[in-house]
């Protein structure tokens, strides 16, 4: 009876020391959360979006860090007792986390500089290449056809700017003939058939017999210059006698045309144009017309329409010499930079990726290391990151901190 009695006794002992030693344990560490609570609360009060989204960058992680040194400092003064031999190595531990959170939450926020300060040269210099961007395509779309021109004039070949020139300067004068020509076609051919000839037709016909005569006159005074320069003079009366009917036709058909188009407005500046007066001036206009166009671009487009046509190739003296010369090249310059430019778009993503990662891991990491300190007596992580590679390096725990929590 007085064993049972001494057993109940030293058992309400030994509630009453734990009960007491838990209500210790619990009134040191019933103050944190109270305090925690208030901490974030003083962070996260913010009269704008602006200053809330602020503060948080700036002091939410740092704050977590204090106080998840706080908790580990005092959970690892309450296990003291039960360290015996190593307290003393618990307390450097402690004190080494607690250095390296201050250094990282220092770290992190010179981190957050500097990564304003690169994203604001990013910016920059993203704004300039836009700039340059922008105006290298403007002025190569002003220079680039010139540049063509200019590589084109260089090298030996077809004067395309020249042929095209011809061409068209036929089509606009065809063009104009056509509408001049017309009505009296259309009468004529309504008088022969002895019906109304359809409009669409007449003009696309005569449209196209026109151009052909217009460029075929260029061509006749293209061969009657080669004619003059071999000093062949057979030729070269058979020519004149083409360039002639050539001539009298065109100013007899067309120019004669645009000539009486005009005799209402000299009638009425007291001029009278008769036969030999009208013909006089329509040959006058041919000759300035052919003359101006022919040394302008007919001299070098008619050789070219010749040689097209005849399916002959266009020599040039002294080409064979110039026929390795390279055109400009404008598509495969950017390309072969932007491909090349793929490893350094890698580096700056890499680059990026860890000034934003290694500040907020450094601090989480700190922190981490609290927790650490209670279980292994010591912190896991080795700060600072110097790279992201040493992060991943980190994530294996040590066989040696493993062998001594089994001891």
């Amino acid at each position: 009876m007085q064993e049972t009695v001494a057993t109940a006794a030293q058992t309400q002992q030994w509630a009453f020391i734990l009960s007491q030693l838990l209500d210790w344990v619990m009134a040191g560490l019933a103050w944190i959360v109270p305090f925690q609570s208030r901490v974030f609360s003083t962070i996260l009060q913010g009269n704008s979006f602006w200053a809330l989204a602020g503060a948080s960058i700036l002091l939410v992680l740092p704050a977590a860090v204090f106080v998840a040194g706080i908790w580990g400092t005092m959970v690892a003064l309450y296990t003291i007792p039960f360290r015996l031999g190593r307290s003393v190595t618990l307390m450097q531990s402690v004190a080494l986390a607690w250095w390296d959170a201050l250094r990282m939450v220092w770290f992190y926020w010179a981190g957050l500089v500097k990564f304003l300060i690169v994203l604001v040269g990013w910016v920059w210099g993203l704004l300039k290449l836009s700039v340059q961007m922008v105006w290298g395509t403007l002025k190569g779309a002003v220079t680039s056809p010139l540049a063509m021109l200019d590589a084109t004039s260089r090298r030996p070949g077809v004067p395309w700017p020249a042929f095209f020139l011809l061409l068209v300067w036929s089509a606009v004068e065809a063009t104009i003939f056509t509408f001049t020509l017309r009505p009296t076609m259309s009468e004529l051919l309504a008088d022969l058939t002895g019906y109304e000839v359809n409009g669409f037709a007449l003009v696309l016909i005569l449209w196209i017999f026109l151009a052909i005569i217009i460029a075929g006159s260029f061509a006749c005074i293209h061969v009657l210059n080669e004619a003059v320069k071999a000093k062949q003079t057979g030729n070269i009366i058979f020519m004149i006698l083409v360039e002639i009917a050539v001539a009298m036709f065109e100013v007899l058909f067309l120019y004669r045309e645009l000539v009486d188009a005009m005799t209402p407005w000299l009638a009425q500046q007291g001029i009278q144009l008769g036969v030999f007066g009208t013909i006089g001036l329509a040959f006058f206009g041919w000759v300035g017309v052919r003359g101006m166009t022919w040394f302008l671009f007919g001299r070098f487009g008619a050789p070219a329409l010749i040689g097209l046509l005849g399916r002959q190739a266009f020599a040039v003296e002294g080409s064979a010499s110039h026929a390795s010369t390279p055109l400009p090249d404008y598509w495969k310059g950017p390309i072969s930079a932007l491909k090349a430019e793929r490893e350094w778009f890698r580096k700056e993503a890499r680059e990026l990726f860890e000034l934003v990662s290694l500040p907020v891991l450094q601090v989480v990491a700190a922190g981490l290391n609290f927790l650490f300190v209670v279980f292994t007596g010591r912190p896991h992580f080795t700060l600072p990151f110097k790279s992201i590679d040493d992060v991943l390096a980190s994530t294996h725990f040590p066989a040696r901190v493993s062998g001594e929590v089994a001891r």
